[in-house]
């Protein structure tokens, strides 16, 4: 059967059998090629792999490749790379590797010890330890619940006869035990109410490492107590952790248990805080969402939620909340219609009781008919859920203007706990009444009548946090001061009616007292704003704002918190004007943005595209007030600390790179893959350029490839960065080799050799470039074209040395020799300066230098370098050539030094020979010229001394 018949007949089965035998007649080509189901596919591979039905390298692969294109991040194609041991690294690295472990196992130990020689916390030996979670008993730690001696007696038991077990009563002797436990058992410490757990850490004097190590630990300690159910245990620990350095997982968390524990404003507080450092944290955002909702505010949770789903579509939780709330919302409207009628409430001076108390009434109103001024819309008393949802300043605590139920009114008739009897009335709020208008929500909510009335010192809401009261607030004095502090605790705490009342009776003892501090009544007046917009008095909280804001001009506060309050009165007009003047002194303020964008697109579906010329005129701000609302620039320190973080990212960043780039070339080094290993070699080289290894490795891949220039020159590199790199002597000898230079081919190998003579590789290349290099030699000598030129010697009678002039154009005559001065290669030149050292004559080695070119010096010289030619040259440049020219001999001093192997042989260099060198510095930096200084000659001496 062909593999088109069999394919046919598996598209017209109903499903595949996975769990069955694959057929051999589906390891074929022609079936793999066709099928398209990836699982089995993969079946198929596995098969192939293991090897059962024969070893098929190349359908192995054709597999693969095919299964690639189907799913490339198929888990069958993944392969595990080999645990990187020893043997698999350079020298260098495996001792850097080793080097980096034991630093660290160092720096461990010392911290360890030093961490062990502070005491952070009180002696625990002094104090009770906490109960086991769930009970109320603690032992002490010096106690336990067995004494010594009795554990000791039990090692020494006696002998009994066997008739004693025939009298032996074991009822009565379980019960004797049982009495000696109960009787002998330490007393334990009952803790009558459950132990309170400090909510901060003094950490002041730890270093950032200890403070992060010890952070981490609360938060484990918070999130063993989530985990066991312990919210208000875990509440403490994560309190404890955010005191010591504030972190966005302890926040979160701490957000989650207070959510557990019902207290909606305190996980609020923590979803701000979270979303103010995070804008798109999701975990923040859906317990923010789950807040809202608990509220009663499901607008918000909505958009939330949308967020979340927006970004992880998958969200289970997301998903079901939004369903749960979209209901609500659906349920919420038809009740919305049956019960839309409004109620105005009424103060009532009974005159008749003699006692001027002020009664609350209340009457049911048209819906046309302004309460207050603005039209406001009561929430259904029986409702349970909180009734303050503001936002944080960037919105309505609602869902929006256009939903009834869901206005940030509602909160007018809610009280914290979510009673309908905020407004009843007490004797209480009858007897405080300020500036003729009576206290709204000025009876506590149970948690207020629980933690007290806020007069003495009063605890934060982590239980452990301990407020000064009597703090100095600006110019106040210190009733008012402390005044001021309670409204604020209170505030921070969730209960603003109590705060709206502290802040009142601040701002009627300031009139009373005739103090002058525009500055701390206008902060007065913008608390108490906050505290009518929290309990959802939009009105007053306007009021309020315009107070504040005629004592302060374009002070933020006021102006952000009047123009929430327009808008949730649906003043859309007014509210988009106190915005945009928000931004105008602060443009970095989200919130402000954000209605903006939501007011214009209200403002263009109620006035058309002629909305903005119905707008009042918007303020102009002075520069004044906006440059104080400025980020002042960062200091020279911050700036430095940044630039260096910067820097040690990038580093670290580019040490990533370099070793994922180095690997990956190796990798095609094995593979035979040399075009491919030369780019990630290069693009290793960008990153730095100074590593020796990769120029050794890329002159590889070039000789492979056989650019042997290329070759040479990585391996000239190479050499500059370690001088007596065998690698690169060896590859550039083979790359000499490839290039038919048999005699710096030869000179290289005899490099490696001298260095280490056991390199069998260089003795057999060495004997086959000598041979090359004899050949080569006498073909030169038999072709006509390529003969020597000869170098005539005659005999000179006398005494007397001729030499010739500097004008001297074909030669210069010493006392017995001929030197041809016009050198057209390396050879001639190379012949010339044998020819003089030889003879010891350095006049005629320095006519040969004043007429070369000092930039062709070194390509001259590349064939002929060694010890004894660089001492004689130096020989000649001070004894004859320092005195004519010395700009001439600066000139060759400073291109010798970049010969190839210059390295090599100043390393050789004998005593004597390094005397003549420093003799001709010595007498060159006494030199007076224009093109060099005393300083240029000392760095220049420096590269050969």
């Amino acid at each position: 059967m062909s593999a088109d018949a069999v394919f046919s007949l598996q598209n017209q089965s109903t499903a595949i059998d996975y769990s069955g035998k694959v057929p051999v007649e589906h390891l074929d080509y022609d079936y793999i090629e066709k099928c398209k189901d990836v699982k089995y596919l993969e079946k198929i591979l596995r098969v192939l792999r293991s090897g059962d039905e024969g070893i098929y390298p190349h359908l192995i692969k054709f597999c693969e490749s095919h299964l690639e294109k189907l799913d490339p991040r198929s888990r069958a194609l993944r392969k595990e790379n080999p645990v990187a041991t020893a043997a698999s690294l350079s020298k260098d690295e495996w001792s850097q590797i080793v080097d980096e472990l034991k630093t660290w196992q160092e720096e461990t130990k010392k911290t360890e010890i030093s961490l062990k020689q502070q005491s952070v916390f009180d002696d625990p030996v002094k104090e009770y330890m906490p109960p086991i979670r769930g009970s109320n008993c603690s032992v002490p730690l010096s106690q336990t619940s067995v004494p010594k001696e009795k554990r000791n007696s039990s090692k020494h038991i006696l002998p009994r006869d066997y008739r004693e077990w025939d009298k032996f009563d074991v009822e009565k002797e379980c019960e004797r035990i049982d009495g000696n436990v109960v009787k002998n058992d330490p007393h334990a410490v009952i803790n009558t109410i459950h132990p309170k757990i400090k909510t901060e850490v003094d950490a002041s004097l730890l270093t950032q490492q200890e403070k992060l190590l010890l952070a981490n630990r609360e938060k484990d300690k918070g999130n063993e107590a989530f985990r066991a159910s312990d919210y208000e245990e875990a509440v403490a620990y994560y309190s404890r952790s955010l005191s010591i350095v504030p972190t966005v997982a302890a926040c979160n968390n701490r957000a989650q248990a207070e959510i557990n524990l019902k207290h909606w404003h305190s996980a609020m507080r923590d979803c701000q805080w979270v979303l103010a450092l995070e804008p798109g944290n999701m975990k923040a955002l859906l317990r923010r969402a789950t807040v809202y909702y608990h509220m009663g505010n499901f607008q918000m949770a909505a958009e939330d939620l949308r967020m979340v789903l927006r970004e992880e579509p998958q969200n289970a939780a997301a998903t079901q909340l939004l369903s749960e709330t979209e209901k609500k919302m659906k349920e919420c409207q038809p009740e919305q219609q049956r019960k839309g009628k409004k109620i105005l409430i009424k103060e009532v001076e009974e005159d008749d009781d003699g006692n001027g108390e002020t009664k609350l009434t209340a009457c049911p109103v048209e819906p046309s008919q302004p309460v207050g001024g603005e039209e406001r819309s009561a929430a259904p008393a029986e409702r349970g859920d909180m009734g303050n949802a503001q936002k944080k300043p960037h919105g309505r605590g609602d869902g929006g203007p256009h939903s009834e139920f869901n206005n940030s009114h509602h909160g007018h008739w809610r009280s914290k706990g979510g009673s309908s009897d905020k407004y009843k009335v007490t004797q209480e709020s009858k007897e405080k009444v300020t500036n003729g208008t009576s206290k709204r929500g000025s009876t506590a909510s149970v948690q207020a009548d629980q933690s007290g009335s806020g007069k003495e010192t009063s605890v934060g809401r982590n239980g452990g946090e301990s407020v000064n009261l009597d703090a100095p607030c600006g110019a106040l004095p210190p009733p008012l001061a402390r005044l001021k502090n309670e409204g604020n605790l209170l505030f921070k705490n969730g209960q603003f009616a109590d705060a709206l009342e502290k802040y009142s009776l601040a701002i009627q003892g300031y009139t009373d007292s005739g103090i002058d501090s525009p500055e701390d009544l206008c902060i007065l007046y913008s608390n108490r704003a906050a505290c009518y917009l929290k309990d959802g008095n939009s009105q007053d909280c306007i009021q309020d704002c315009t107070k504040a804001l005629e004592l302060q001009p374009f002070s933020l506060k006021p102006l952000l918190r009047r123009a929430m309050a327009y808008e949730s009165l649906e003043r859309y007009r007014k509210a988009y004007v106190d915005y945009k003047t928000v931004l105008q002194i602060d443009i970095s303020v989200q919130a402000a943005h954000d209605s903006v964008n939501r007011i214009t697109r209200l403002l263009i579906e109620q006035d058309g595209t002629e909305w903005r010329e119905k707008l009042p005129d918007i303020p102009l701000v002075p520069l004044s007030a906006q440059q104080h609302r400025r980020e002042e620039p960062p200091s020279a320190e911050v700036l430095q600390a940044r630039a260096e973080k910067a820097a040690r990212d990038a580093e670290r960043k580019a040490e990533v790179r370099f070793t994922g780039l180095k690997q990956e070339g190796n990798d095609f080094v094995k593979k035979g893959q040399y075009q491919d290993a030369l780019g990630k070699y290069t693009e290793c080289l960008k990153l730095k350029p100074e590593e020796c290894a990769i120029y050794t490795n890329r002159a590889l891949c070039n000789l492979k490839l056989e650019r042997f220039t290329e070759a040479k020159q990585d391996c000239d590199a190479a050499l500059k960065l370690e001088p007596t790199n065998k690698k690169a002597f060896y590859r550039r000898a083979l790359a000499n080799k490839g290039l038919k230079d048999y005699l710096a081919c030869s000179s290289d190998l005899q490099e490696v050799l001298q260095q280490d003579p056991n390199v069998q590789e260089a003795e057999k290349e060495l004997e086959e470039v000598t041979v090359l290099l004899r050949q080569s030699l006498a073909n030169t000598s038999a072709s006509p074209a390529k003969a020597r030129k000869t170098v005539p010697i005659t005999e000179v009678e006398g005494d007397e040395e001729t030499t010739a002039g500097p004008n001297s154009e074909s030669s210069c005559r010493g006392e017995d020799i001929t030197i041809n001065l016009q050198s057209t290669n390396a050879y001639e030149f190379g012949q010339a300066l044998n020819v003089a050292r030889c003879s010891g004559n350095t006049a005629a080695c320095a006519h040969l230098l004043a007429s070369t070119n000092p930039e062709m010096l070194p390509q001259l010289l590349s064939t002929q370098l060694d010890g004894h030619t660089i001492s004689f040259i130096m020989q000649a440049l001070d004894s004859h050539l320092l005195e004519k020219d010395p700009n001439l001999v600066y000139r060759h001093l400073n291109h010798l030094h970049t010969a190839d192997r210059f390295s090599v042989v100043l390393m050789l260099l004998e005593k004597d020979e390094r005397r003549y060198m420093t003799q001709l510095f010595e007498h060159l930096s006494v030199v007076e010229s224009t093109e060099f200084t005393k300083n240029d000659v000392q760095n220049l001496a420096n590269k050969y001394i």
